[in-house]
């Protein structure tokens, strides 16, 4: 049996991940432009290229290389990013998924610190560890990136190095230049206790939303 890079629908309580389509496009289009200046590192389409975007997207995902994602809020039902699964790696042997990346992601700078990104990444590495059973999941950054390194290793990646000139880089003024990457990855030996972290930091930032959390006991 051929294994087909496919991504289903994930529902999670704040971000239900669905495969990228021109449906997203209009709200990944106000979504892209509600402050460009948080994506320093990162390439992010504007609203007028969210189209073409989408069309590259899916031009790699026929090609077998890339599934993607809309991350859509679930209290609007917008889409307030993007994400995927990349660059899968089979065994050589047998016709079965040994390793998967997961990038190319960015979200709205409204979505950013509320837990979307969390648990969207709870979602991906849940479904790539036990539906296709990858020994390895990858992630890498801009090595001068220090926020998404830490967000990196804040949903329990583990620091691998850097590898320089590895690709190519997307801040402002490097059109044509590589970068330096920061390499992460968490295994299957620590899937258990990354889930459990993952798990734990989920339910108390929906803890910390909940009405009145913040309110003091009675008395």
């Amino acid at each position: 049996m051929t294994f087909t890079l496919e991504g289903p629908v994930l529902e999670g309580t704040l971000v239900r991940l669905e495969p990228l389509d021109q449906r997203h496009a209009a709200d990944l289009a106000v979504a892209a432009e509600e402050n460009r200046s948080s994506y320093r590192f990162t390439w992010v389409p504007t609203a007028a290229g969210v189209e073409g975007y989408i069309d590259a997207q899916l031009a790699r995902a026929a090609a077998g290389t890339l599934a993607p994602y809309a991350q859509v809020e679930q209290s609007s039902g917008r889409a307030v990013g993007a994400t995927a699964y990349l660059d899968p790696w089979l065994w050589p042997t047998v016709d079965r998924l040994c390793a998967i990346e997961v990038g190319a992601t960015w979200l709205a700078t409204s979505a950013q610190g509320t837990g979307t990104n969390t648990e969207a990444k709870y979602l991906l590495f849940r479904h790539a560890f036990e539906n296709w059973g990858v020994a390895r999941l990858d992630l890498k950054t801009d090595a001068r990136n220090s926020r998404s390194r830490a967000a990196i290793e804040g949903v329990g990646a583990r620091f691998e190095g850097v590898l320089r000139n590895w690709s190519q880089s997307w801040a402002p003024g490097e059109e044509g230049r590589l970068r330096d990457s920061a390499i992460f990855s968490i295994t299957a030996a620590e899937w258990s206790d990354c889930r459990k972290r993952l798990e734990q930091r989920i339910a108390r930032g929906l803890e910390r939303r909940r009405p009145g959390a913040d309110l003091p006991a009675p008395t």
